[in-house]
């Protein structure tokens, strides 16, 4: 088997332990539930993570706000690193342990959703976000790695992948992050047909 091919099956692999693994499945489901209330009640969906899983905290956002399958109204996602004003400021001002609990503590509302995006589960930025959230009584979700890291306490919902290596961390966090977005709009709008 060559390196691709090796790289390839990794993926597979620990997408299969997912596929295993009867509480991630209901955490995933109970994560479905909880977003399609939040944006049923009026609140928002807010996304935070550092390097590539800001990407993929930026991505999951434009899925809520944008669409995801079928064209219908926007729902209320952001991802909060994308004022490069704002994170510059707050990270030169107050240190970037605090850009993204700042920000949750400016605009975030009870009952509102904060999504952090860290595959180690330990990100200081991230997990001053969840302690200004609960705070706020917001409902805090993890997407980690493995282990859970410092996230796991302070998550209401965990979404742990059964994997320590990063890459594919983040492959398995945008693979749930789509099964979230496609079972939200769909309990949402279910009249809507992909792509009308």
């Amino acid at each position: 088997m060559n390196r691709i091919q090796q790289i390839i099956a990794a993926s597979i692999d620990t997408k299969a332990k997912i596929i295993n693994d009867p509480v991630l499945l209901e955490t995933i489901d109970k994560i479905v539930k909880t977003v399609t209330t939040a944006f049923q009640k009026g609140n928002r969906v807010y996304f935070c993570g550092n390097g590539g899983s800001a990407a993929d905290a930026q991505h999951l956002a434009a899925e809520f706000s944008g669409r995801f399958y079928t064209d219908r109204k926007a729902l209320p996602a952001e991802a909060l690193h994308c004022n490069s004003s704002y994170l510059t400021a707050v990270g030169n001002d107050y240190g970037y342990d605090m850009v993204f609990a700042r920000l949750i503590d400016g605009i975030g509302r009870e009952g509102d959703v904060l999504i952090g995006l860290s595959t180690s589960g330990n990100s200081p930025n991230i997990l001053k976000a969840f302690e200004v959230a609960k705070e706020k009584n917001m409902i805090t979700i993890g997407f980690t790695g493995e282990s859970g890291g410092k996230m796991r306490s302070i998550s209401d919902l965990l979404v742990n992948v059964p994997s320590s290596d990063t890459p594919r961390i983040q492959e398995s966090h945008i693979t749930i992050g789509h099964i979230v977005c496609q079972l939200v709009e769909e309990a949402i709008f279910p009249s809507e047909k992909p792509g009308s």
